[in-house]
């Protein structure tokens, strides 16, 4: 896509062994070190960044879409947790969070945003802080 104007966006590429979704980060914002990555994230992972993001902002930051508990009790009558609408269910709601969240200019000044969009592997040891514009 070509957007006219300043632009971030994140596509869930897909879920691989139900337990990791692929991310495709885009931005032309100046905040950001790369302007493409592509990220392998698991639930605890957004669940990491939601909590750090209400810890140490002042973002007003969007629920994510529920835990599985129920799809994994025996006896279901479907595929439970490998139902294949259920993984596409989950993947557009986890896309759509990741996307306001990364959309909102409060958050994108978090060091813990920038990590889990564009680093490899997410340093949950790290020192809170603020990212300033080059």
């Amino acid at each position: 896509f070509l957007p006219t104007s300043n632009f971030v966006h994140v596509l869930a590429l897909g879920i691989q062994h139900l337990r990791h979704l692929w991310s495709c980060f885009q931005t032309n914002l100046p905040i950001f070190k790369l302007k493409e990555s592509t990220v392998r994230r698991r639930y605890s992972d957004f669940e990491w960044l939601r909590n750090e993001l209400e810890r140490e902002s002042k973002v007003v930051v969007p629920p994510l879409p529920g835990k599985a508990l129920l799809r994994q009790l025996p006896f279901r009558g479907d595929d439970g947790i490998f139902d294949d609408s259920f993984i596409e269910e989950r993947k557009q709601a986890l896309e759509q969070f990741i996307n306001k969240v990364a959309g909102h200019p409060l958050a994108q000044n978090e060091r813990c945003l920038h990590m889990f969009l564009q680093d490899e592997v997410i340093d949950k040891n790290y020192t809170p802080s603020k990212i300033r514009h080059t």
